[in-house]
C-alpha cells in the first residue's frame, strides 16, 4: 500500500485486506492478550490506532475490570472499532488523533498496558524514540506496552525472505477465510507488500528490529522481549520499573 496520505478509502480498503494479510492474526492477538498483566480492580488501558477495533474489543472482553482509551486517525475506523466491542462499549473511550501529534499522549490517569498494532511504522525514527518515552512517561510501574508492527531488514536478503513470507501467508490465508483467491490476488493488485516496493514509501517508514529494542530500552523500559516474528511483523513488549 503507497498511498501518500491515509484517507478513509485506505480505511476501507485496510478493513477488507486485514482479514487476508496480516500474519498470524489470531495468534498476534493471543499473544498480546498473553502479556498483558491481570488488573488488580479497575484499571485504564490505550490501543494506539485501534483500527477495526479486534485487539481492542479481545481486551474488553479478556479483562472484564479494564476500560479501554481507543485512539485512531479514522473516524470510521472508531465506528467500526464500537461495533466490534459490542456490549463491552460501556468501558470504551475512543478519540480521534494525529499518531504523529503528542497533545493524547497524557492520559487521564497512569495507564496499566499501552498496545499498538500496525501504526508506530508510519513514524521515523526520531518520532518512534519520542512515543516510546511518552508512552513510559504516561504507564503506572509494572505497567506494559505491547507493540505489533512491522520491521525493516537490514539486508536485501531479508527484505526478500520477508516479502516472500508475507506474500505466502496471505496466500495461506485467502482461502481459509472466504474459500477464494480473492483477497490475496488484490492484496497483490493494490501493493500492499511492502517489501515488493521499489522505493521508499511515503507512508511506512519502519525499523530495524535492533534499533526498535534499542530504543524500548533507552526510553526506560525494562525486559524488552520480541515475542513472535513472521513475514516482516514483529511483537515485542517492555515494562516499566
Amino acid at each position: 500500500m503507497s498511498d501518500p496520505v491515509w484517507t478513509e478509502d485506505t480505511s476501507a480498503a485496510f478493513r477488507d485486506l486485514a482479514h487476508y494479510a496480516v500474519p498470524e492474526r489470531e495468534l498476534q492477538v493471543e499473544t498480546i492478550l498473553s502479556l498483558i498483566p491481570q488488573p488488580d480492580g479497575a484499571a485504564l488501558a490505550m490501543d494506539i490506532c485501534c483500527g477495526a477495533g479486534g485487539l481492542t474489543a479481545a481486551m474488553l472482553e479478556r479483562f472484564p475490570t479494564l476500560r479501554v482509551l481507543a485512539l485512531d486517525g479514522s473516524q470510521s475506523m472508531l465506528e467500526t472499532m464500537r461495533a466490534a466491542a459490542g456490549r463491552d462499549a460501556e468501558r470504551l473511550d475512543t478519540a480521534l488523533i494525529d499518531i504523529a501529534d503528542t497533545a493524547w499522549r497524557t492520559p487521564p490517569e497512569p495507564l496499566h498496558t499501552v498496545v499498538s498494532s500496525l501504526a508506530i511504522h508510519h513514524l521515523d525514527g526520531p518520532g518512534k524514540q519520542r512515543l516510546f518515552a511518552d508512552i513510559h512517561a504516561a504507564l503506572k510501574p509494572g505497567g506494559v506496552f505491547v507493540m505489533a508492527d512491522l520491521v525493516e531488514p537490514v539486508t536485501a536478503a531479508g527484505r526478500r525472505i520477508a516479502g516472500d513470507a508475507w506474500d505466502a501467508e496471505t496466500r495461506r490465508r485467502a482461502p481459509d477465510t472466504d474459500g477464494t483467491l480473492g483477497g490475496y490476488e488484490r492484496f497483490v493488485a493494490e501493493d500492499w507488500n511492502y517489501y515488493r516496493l521499489p522505493g521508499p514509501d511515503p507512508m511506512d517508514k519502519p525499523s530495524s528490529v535492533t534499533d526498535l529494542l534499542d530504543w524500548l530500552r533507552a526510553a526506560g523500559f525494562t525486559g524488552v522481549d520480541l515475542h513472535w516474528m513472521k513475514a516482516g511483523h514483529v511483537i515485542m513488549s517492555g515494562v516499566r520499573g
